[in-house]
């Protein structure tokens, strides 16, 4: 066997520590020669195995009614979703890569959580992305938002599968680092998943797909590395994505999966052959021989070791049936794509690479993964000072501006606020004739599930400034909003899928953001009976900030999967007619705390979480589903960013409907029109039915208001102007592309 001499500098600079090394010679019964330390370090790496974060991530809830696969058991989350059908879904981070080289980062990005998909045996039909940039007075930020967005357009486009939500959101602390957390969704017969399992000895053992290259070696090493300006050194480690060659291994998936003739089949996303031949070998309690010099090569000269870690995409590991290799050819022949045998399954918990009759690496496959022999640590965690000061924050030392008005304009020309139609105009949201929101526009993105008379509903959700004030409530209102959005287009949560997105986790205040989350989405996914089916952590995101490294906003970002059952059931966002009655469901308060308002209008960034209650925002969703499936209400739209105002003005730009309401005089005006006080929905009812609307609200034990009815076309709060919806949508469309030209 190849046995380069390695030692302790080696290991560290693979991103192994002194314990780790020991633990693989006490594993291995000898020194590892520089492939097994490789192949260690990207498996023991924390973007592979989670060890700094698996102890907690056992606690959230995984076990649901619909639940068919749970989290960690295949490549995505599996819901079933009714009429013998199944929703695979799964959203994960490409945020290093994007760092670096933003429009392939973003680019393989949506190529790989599709690849997770389909390798379930399901075609994906929705994709969504949750987007953070730094701000847009530099340079460096332009450059992040016009590659990743031309990346996820360019890849998705190609790909033929349309975006039907998201979000992106704006702030200085992820100036280095952005986040890009792709989300994709599929459907298939609930009998038809493809495990990732290898099992059967003498089974052959195929590489799928694209050629193997040297692009994303050490890619998920890379992932697990702090950022730093100097991090572009590091481009190797970004993939290279082909969107036409991902369509054709798709259409070849698929078939290949109605032939029966495949024991399992897994992505090779992050870490490459090693990854996909460890994990399927581990799961199917066997092993396997590899023969690299086998691999179909698209560069000269590569080592065995690059060869196993390479990241080059659209490739996939396909266990089949002895005795029927030449069914799986033919599938691939047809699709012109690469189909070679490399390998076959053994009895024994072994993988043996060889090239050219040399055996490089002799490793237990248990070893490597999650679950096995990768390391698990519990983390030091502190409560950060800032913590108590976000605390000491009181609205009385916030002065009232004079004009509200003003702030109202402001708002809509908010980056974080204000439309984000440069970037979803790039992105072909129609494609497959599946998206019932381009001319209906709702709180969630609904998907038709054609033949049936259900759809899927679907949202990705996280304010990171509540997370940052209090990661435990923080993530119960990401948890909440992504609950209420579905809710508000008439569905009901199902599951949800998670990104984790944190600083480094050796910092012990970081850690407590971390773990705060977790406690945080694991009381909320309890409450509204929505398991977690999977996702992925990201560490070691941060920025410099006047030459100080900080870490990023907390950012749990949560992806949710609902169900319409009943298409009629519909609800927009949108005011439909003039005179409609505009009713507050839940109560507004005294608060702006953490509001966009308070930060972009007064330069106040320390302030606690906004008034939310866990109980209070279960009730109302109950009471608002029960207001749409009985008719009641014309439309309905959460309170989020920008608070009141901010919701009245989305609810009637699509038809250029205003609104005339009164404020309430208990409460501050600033607080009432701009407070993001959570568990709060304006829904419209026509004035036929207001008064069967207030008899339903005032038997149930949620508060509700009147604010006003819809206008023809003029803002007015008590007896002021505040201008023409038309005239502000101009200025709420036009923002986002007016700072980046700037």
């Amino acid at each position: 066997m190849s046995n380069t001499k390695v030692d302790l500098k080696l290991a560290e600079q693979l991103g192994l520590n002194a314990d780790e090394l020991e633990m693989i010679k006490e594993i291995l019964g000898r020194d590892p020669n520089f492939t097994e330390l490789s192949i260690y370090s990207v498996m023991w790496s924390e973007h592979a195995s989670y060890k700094n974060s698996i102890k907690w991530l056992k606690t959230l809830p995984r076990e649901g009614e619909y639940i068919l696969a749970e989290a960690g058991e295949e490549n995505a989350g599996l819901v079933d979703i009714g009429n013998g059908l199944a929703c695979a879904f799964k959203i994960e981070s490409h945020n290093h890569p994007c760092a670096v080289e933003p429009y392939q980062g973003a680019a393989t990005g949506v190529g790989g959580i599709n690849r997770d998909i389909f390798t379930m045996g399901a075609r994906p039909v929705a994709q969504l992305n949750s987007l953070r940039f730094g701000t847009l007075d530099k340079e460096r930020t332009k450059w992040h938002v016009k590659g990743v967005v031309k990346g996820i357009g360019d890849y998705g486009n190609s790909f033929g599968v349309p975006v039907v939500g998201g979000e992106v959101y704006f702030n200085k602390s992820y100036n280095t680092n952005p986040l890009v957390n792709a989300m994709s969704v599929g459907l298939m017969h609930k009998d038809d998943m493809i495990s990732a399992v290898a099992k059967g000895v003498g089974n052959p053992v195929f590489i799928v797909g694209s050629r193997t290259g040297k692009d994303g070696i050490h890619g998920a090493t890379f992932a697990s590395a702090d950022i730093t300006e100097n991090s572009a050194d590091d481009l190797p480690s970004v993939q290279v994505g082909d969107p036409f060659q991902e369509k054709l291994l798709l259409e070849a998936s698929l078939e290949l999966n109605k032939t029966q003739a495949i024991v399992g089949m897994q992505d090779m996303g992050a870490a490459g052959i090693i990854c996909s031949t460890s994990e399927m070998s581990e799961k199917g309690s066997h092993g396997m021989k590899i023969d690299l010099g086998k691999v179909p090569l698209r560069q000269k000269n590569m080592e065995p070791w690059e060869i196993l870690l390479s990241e080059s995409q659209e490739r996939m590991l396909v266990v089949a049936k002895k005795g029927r290799e030449k069914e799986v050819e033919k599938v691939f022949e047809k699709w012109d794509l690469n189909c070679v045998i490399i390998g076959e399954v053994i009895k024994e918990d072994r993988l043996y690479f060889f090239k050219n009759g040399e055996l490089y690496a002799d490793v237990p496959a248990s070893s490597l993964v999650l679950g096995g022999g990768a390391p698990v640590y519990e983390r030091e965690f502190k409560e950060p000072a800032y913590y108590k000061e976000f605390k000491e924050f009181k609205i009385d030392s916030v002065e009232v501006p004079q004009s509200m008005i003003e702030v109202a304009w402001s708002l809509i020309d908010n980056p974080n606020i204000a439309s984000k139609h440069w970037v979803y105009e790039q992105y072909d949201t129609m494609v497959g004739t599946a998206n019932m929101t381009t001319n209906f526009p709702s709180d969630a993105g609904l998907v038709n599930v054609k033949g049936t008379r259900s759809a899927l509903a679907l949202t990705v959700d996280c304010n990171s400034r509540y997370v940052l004030a209090d990661p435990e409530i923080g993530t119960q209102i990401a948890v909440s909003e992504a609950s209420r959005n579905i809710i508000c287009t008439g569905g009901d949560p199902l599951a949800i899928t998670n990104c984790l997105n944190f600083g480094n986790p050796y910092n012990p205040e970081v850690f407590w953001q971390f773990v705060g989350a977790i406690k945080g989405m694991a009381k909320a996914c309890k409450k509204f009976g929505t398991p977690v089916t999977g996702g992925n952590v990201s560490f070691y995101n941060q920025t410099s900030i006047d030459d100080e490294v900080v870490p990023v906003f907390p950012t749990p970002t949560i992806g949710m999967l609902g169900i319409l059952r009943e298409k009629n059931n519909q609800m927009s966002m949108a005011f439909k007619s003039k005179g409609a009655m505009i009713f507050l469901v839940g109560q507004s308060r005294n608060d702006i705390a953490s509001s966009e308002y308070l930060v972009s209008w007064h330069n106040i960034e320390k302030s606690p979480v906004p008034y939310f209650n866990l109980e209070e925002e279960h009730k109302m969703h109950s009471v608002l589903g029960d207001l749409i499936s009985y008719s009641l209400v014309m439309s309905a739209h959460d309170i989020s960013e920008g608070g009141l105002f901010i919701s009245l003005f989305e609810s009637g730009m699509p038809n250029c409907l205003g609104f005339d309401i009164t404020t309430d005089a208990e409460i501050r005006s600033d607080a009432f029109l701009f407070g993001e006080s959570q568990g709060r929905v304006v829904v419209t009812v026509t004035p036929t039915r207001e008064t069967e609307f207030i008899d339903f609200m005032l038997k149930q034990d949620v508060p509700f208001s009147a604010l006003g009815h819809v206008t023809k076309g003029e803002i007015r709060i008590d007896d002021l102007s505040y201008g023409f919806t038309c005239d502000m949508k101009k200025v709420y469309l036009g923002s986002l592309e007016k700072h980046l030209e700037e």
